[in-house]
């Protein structure tokens, strides 16, 4: 079979999603279920894949889910824990005394709280940490959570302590006789300073793609969740969403190298929040008070906004709480994730000896494997009962937390019950009868032979194809690092810029992955609108994925092209309307929202 018709045929499962998802807005519990059906009949009846493989990679995309959902409980738990105790109210209230204005609050707690968790812990915890957070403090769900999927870039390639380069691109790399060669070759003897060698490029595209993420950020809540529907009222805060941008992504390129790539975003995330929240506090950068910007009375609100957890002051909770015994949770949290995942401190081996491995699933070489006390979700658990004692909370409300948290997540489970054996099933698609790659080669070869050296371009989308599928940069890293790297030679480039831009896309792929939307939603209990989200974040991934393939393209053909040519073009187009746009939105004088027509 032709490599165009196989690169079809793989696009079947992902099309399915598209459809149903996102065109048809059915919820992910629905649309799940029918690309599973399409993954399984395109590898049994097409890649011949046998029965038992399939089955067995459907367990363990079981086992994945079960612990997703692990997670998903313990963050709900942490959430409902600090609103039965009030440190909520006083969390609100802290913030409030920096600013008032959403625009701020929301680049301070998901882009630099958020880079700072995902630096520690990775694999979705940002969300469940930082959309909570923003809900808590008065944001629609929908927004929460929108929010929290696109920070999922920037932060995304060193999250978890590095895990993406140093596992996925290093398992991707690591098997290849001619990959180690080639190291070897250009002065890299050790394997893992080779390694940091693309980290520092993944750093540098990131660097600068990542500088107008708070910006989009801001821009996208205020158009979509906005009394005006206005993106201008979102780029009227472009100095202080830049300088936001810079404290973090400045000592995360040089930490990236100076350190390697295991602490940018975590240095980055935690430097960047420290100068940040200390510069807001002071009014520097940020609107006139007369400018400030607010959601519309609750309301008002599009009912698919809200989900089901309603954030309230809880009636017996201390008024009295100090802003820095609310936090405590919080700082706990991102302690515990930091020493636990730290290779230098020996709590992280601890955690991890304790692990349940189903081996080898019907005679197949697919292992399922967790390990429980490793997973955030215990963290959260373990903060939630460390805070009941800490807040002084009484029996009945923390029971009543227990209870509402297990019922969120339970509404979770149908979606992601379905959503990760799909993966499974469609990344286990290789060795079957009729010899052919796994889908996702398959799919990445199909567009490498379309675009020839045009690649670099297009290197960032099949790594976002990849976290959009696999839900995880580290997966995706694994899956077409070798690929990307053996382009890279056959169109006569370097190749460690072609890694570099694989672990750049796939971390901006997570923008968009089915089921982080769906695990971050889950944890607001905003459930069955995973398409409305991930249209609103499409959007952000392209943006993200074709400026830092237009870079790529511009560092890898500069020798042999110049200065002028496609890549250098798109970054100049980029730059420019975002230019015209921040300047268009801002000649004007702010008119209140009371005094505008139709408000």
């Amino acid at each position: 079979m032709s490599v165009g018709i196989l690169a079809v045929l793989s696009l079947l499962p992902i099309a399915a999603v598209a459809l149903f998802l996102i065109i048809l807005r059915w919820p992910a519990s629905k649309a799940m279920p029918i690309s599973y059906l399409v993954a399984v009949g395109l590898a049994l009846f097409v890649w011949g894949v046998p029965g038992a493989k399939v089955a067995a990679a459907t367990i363990n995309g079981l086992v994945v889910a079960a612990t997703l959902l692990f997670i998903i409980f313990g963050s709900i738990l942490l959430l409902n824990t600090l609103q039965e105790s009030g440190g909520l109210s006083a969390i609100r209230q802290g913030f409030t005394r920096i600013t008032p204005d959403r625009r701020i609050q929301v680049i301070i707690i998901a882009w630099l709280f958020g880079s700072f968790i995902e630096g520690a812990s990775g694999f979705g915890t940002p969300a469940a940490v930082a959309v909570p957070l923003l809900v808590g403090l008065g944001f629609p769900a929908m927004a929460a959570v929108m929010a929290g999927m696109i920070i999922q870039s920037t932060p995304v390639s060193f999250g978890a302590v590095g895990t993406p380069i140093l596992v996925g691109i290093g398992n991707g790399l690591g098997t290849d006789d001619t990959v180690q060669s080639y190291a070897a070759s250009i002065g890299f003897q050790d394997w893992t300073a080779f390694l940091s060698m693309i980290g520092t490029k993944v750093a540098l595209l990131h660097a600068i793609t990542g500088t107008l993420v708070p910006l989009l950020v801001v821009s996208f809540m205020t158009r979509f969740y906005g009394k005006n529907k206005s993106f201008g009222e979102g780029l009227r805060v472009w100095k202080f969403a830049l300088f936001a941008a810079l404290a973090m992504t400045v000592p995360y390129l040089i930490v990236a190298n100076l350190l390697g790539p295991e602490f940018p975003s975590m240095i980055g995330g935690l430097i960047g929040l420290a100068i940040v929240v200390r510069v807001a506090k002071r009014g520097l950068f940020l609107p006139k008070q007369e400018e400030y910007w607010d959601f519309d009375e609750k309301h008002k609100w599009n009912p698919e906004w809200s989900g089901r957890i309603e954030i309230r002051d809880a009636a017996g909770a201390s008024k009295e709480m100090s802003t820095f015994k609310a936090w405590t949770p919080y700082v706990l949290v991102g302690l515990f994730l930091v020493i636990t995942r730290l290779t230098a401190l020996p709590f992280g081996s601890w955690m991890k000896a304790w692990t349940v491995q189903f081996p080898n699933i019907f005679g197949t070489d697919i292992t399922a494997s967790f390990q429980p006390l490793y997973l955030p979700g215990t963290i959260f658990i373990l903060v939630s009962v460390i805070t009941y004692f800490l807040h002084n909370m009484d029996g009945s409300s923390y029971k009543r937390a227990w209870s509402n948290s297990a019922k969120t997540a339970w509404g979770a489970s149908t979606a992601l019950l379905f959503t990760v054996p799909m993966v499974q099933v469609f990344i286990n698609t290789g060795g079957g009868s009729a010899s052919y790659d796994q889908m996702p080669i398959a799919l990445a070869e199909g567009v490498a032979a379309l675009t020839g050296s045009a690649w670099p371009i297009f290197a960032p989308f099949i790594g976002g194809l990849g976290a959009f599928v696999a839900g995880s940069n580290t997966i995706s890293n694994m899956m077409f690092s070798l690929f990307q790297f053996g382009v890279g030679e056959r169109i006569a480039v370097d190749p460690t810029w072609i890694v570099a831009l694989q672990a750049v896309g796939g971390a901006a792929g997570n923008m968009i992955c089915v089921h982080n939307v769906v695990a971050a939603s889950a944890v607001v209990g905003l459930l069955g609108k995973e398409g409305i989200v991930i249209r609103q974040t499409l959007v952000p991934f392209a943006y993200y994925a074709l400026l830092s393939g237009s870079l790529g393209y511009s560092i890898v053909w500069a020798a042999e092209k110049g200065l002028f040519h496609i890549g250098s073009l798109l970054v100049l187009l980029i730059v420019c309307a975002v230019v015209y746009l921040i300047y268009k939105h801002n000649r004007r004088p702010w008119v209140p929202v009371d005094k505008r027509i139709g408000s």
